[in-house]
């Protein structure tokens, strides 16, 4: 069986993930930057993890968090000179740490030189690296905006003429229809490539290509938006082009955020043999845990079996719970009740490094850091939710019931400051936070983790070492077991004669389970506590327990 499976470094890593102006500031400016993150490099090391993949530090007007990037090949200068960066890439890469590059590339800042000059003339060298309506054939057709409730198409009165934009009005979509844009977009690629960028994350990607015509498109067609907007059949001849150009002569994989509506279209997406992304990431669980009711364990259990299973020959996934994008792990799949919060984050973290896939951890969820409080609309910096609440209000509709779905799952939950101490600003910053610190930093930091062998700092530092050191983690087979059980999740991963039994207890209160591969237990590998009630087959698992068990 070894000799079938297709390996990979970044299939057989774990990978971190860095938000750059909340990880650690060392100037004082309040912003987190590149300094900030070397000072911290042997703490990157201490957690086991192999890759960091960083969210955009580009020149950008900030109007989306660096989302929208006014120089691909500059620096925002927040985050330090082109100098710390090579200096922070040779400390990781001294430290056996690869590095993924955020590109942004389904659209642009409109500060960039390109939109610039594209807007201002129809003549423009840049015009075509656009999509441009002319506002002689009236009103353009109505295209939809995640970020913008106005719409996808804004007036530009030098050109008379509307460009669209998939998020908000300072992100005009690029046009990948255009061979000169593609070849800008490599060659971008290439640059950082050459610089000892080891892998790309592309962000918003499925939605790179549009339609030029611009058809009309029926009304209430946005509640299918990946359907409408997302992987365009043309898609796949360019990350084709993409491959051949900057993937296969630099050695560098790419990670698509999104995998289409389907499972056939993330395995056209991934598949080894199509050649063009190594492995994407899907937001079918994510969406179950969008609002404060919760989610039923056996569709979570489902889904992700479902999407194991058609991934079990062929293709790559990530496997992730929280990101940037998302409000923190702890509060939408666990309890961040000072009772639990250790053991359910400890809980989440053993699945998630147990599952087949590449993880992907999200900072501070290593120290089980939580969601922030904030019920005002006033307190939000973010354009996403100030964007949806202008919507909601326009819609006269329940503004309470928006505002507390919001304060538990904006993704402004997941951009506070990391807690390093219990010193002023969680020792994120000597100056003033460019987001408020979490209150609970007293509590949750790394200091009063680092030396607690129970913390959950320390158990996800065990639970990488153990999935470094088993590759039946990385390449075995996985088997859902007592599917229908609403309160534990239990699976088996097999490679060869190596067989692990993994059993997550979901609830916040003892929960019994039997099955027949519990009498073959050989020895504990990892677990959230101390002891282990199991007599003949049939176990107790203590509040949100978490154990892995090699079994012969």
């Amino acid at each position: 069986m070894k000799s079938e499976i297709s390996r990979a470094w970044w299939k057989e890593g774990v990978l971190y993930q860095i938000y750059p102006q909340s990880f650690k500031d060392s100037d004082g400016d309040g912003f987190g930057d590149f300094q900030g993150v070397i000072q911290e490099l042997d703490y990157l090391e201490s957690l086991g993890i192999s890759m960091v993949w960083m969210n955009p530090f580009f020149e950008s007007p900030m109007v989306d968090n660096g989302y929208d990037v006014s120089d691909y090949r500059a620096i925002n200068p927040r985050y330090g000179t082109m100098e710390d960066f090579d200096a922070m890439i040779a400390g990781m890469k001294k430290r056996g740490i690869k590095f993924v590059l955020d590109v942004v590339v389904n659209h642009s800042s409109d500060q960039h030189k390109w939109f610039q000059s594209a807007r201002s003339s129809r003549d423009s060298e840049y015009r075509d690296y656009y999509h441009w309506w002319p506002a002689e054939k009236g009103k353009p057709p109505h295209r939809h905006s995640l970020f913008d409730p106005e719409g996808g198409w804004d007036y530009v009165e030098e050109s008379d003429s509307y460009y669209l934009h998939t998020f908000a009005e300072a992100q005009p979509d690029l046009n990948w229809e255009n061979p000169k844009l593609r070849q800008e977009v490599y060659d971008i690629m290439k640059f950082w490539a050459k610089k000892g960028v080891d892998g790309f994350r592309m962000d918003a990607f499925q939605f790179a290509s549009k339609d030029t015509t611009y058809p009309v498109f029926p009304e209430g067609h946005e509640k299918d938006f990946i359907k409408w907007y997302g992987m365009r059949p043309q898609l796949h001849d360019y990350l084709k082009e993409m491959y051949k150009e900057v993937m296969e002569p630099y050695n560098v994989f790419a990670v698509a955020e999104g995998a289409g509506s389907t499972l056939q279209d993330a395995h056209d997406l991934v598949d080894e043999a199509r050649k063009e992304l190594q492995t994407a990431y899907h937001f079918e669980y994510v969406d179950m845990s969008r609002t404060p009711e919760g989610y039923k364990l056996t569709d979570f259990k489902n889904v992700f079996t479902k999407w194991d299973e058609a991934f079990a020959e062929e293709g790559w996934l990530a496997v992730f719970l929280s990101n940037h994008d998302n409000a923190r792990l702890v509060d939408r799949f666990g309890n961040p009740s000072p009772e639990f919060r250790r053991v359910s984050t400890q809980m989440l973290n053993t699945f998630l490094l147990s599952m087949r896939g590449t993880p992907y951890t999200y900072y501070g969820d290593e120290l089980g850091m939580t969601n922030i409080d904030m019920p005002t609309i006033e307190e939000y910096v973010d354009i996403h939710a100030i964007g949806k609440y202008k919507t909601v209000l326009a819609k006269n509709e329940d503004m309470d019931e928006f505002m507390k779905v919001l304060n538990y799952s904006s993704r402004e939950n997941a951009r506070t400051p990391m807690q390093w101490d219990d010193t002023e600003n969680a020792g994120f910053t000597t100056g003033t936070p460019w987001k408020k610190v979490n209150p609970n930093y007293k509590e949750i930091n790394v200091a009063s983790q680092d030396k607690n062998p129970n913390s959950v700092l320390n158990h996800f530092r065990n639970m990488v070492k153990l999935r470094n050191e088993h590759e039946v983690f990385v390449y075995g087979a996985y088997q859902l077991l007592d599917r229908e059980n609403e309160e534990t999740y239990a699976f088996l991963r097999t490679l060869d004669d190596k067989k692990v039994l993994v059993l997550l207890n979901f609830t916040n209160h003892d929960s019994a389970l039997e099955l027949p591969e519990l009498k073959q237990i050989n020895k504990t590998l990892i677990s959230n506590y101390e002891d282990l009630n199991n007599a003949n087959g049939k176990i107790t698992l203590k509040p949100y327990q978490a154990v892995i068990l090699s079994i012969n």
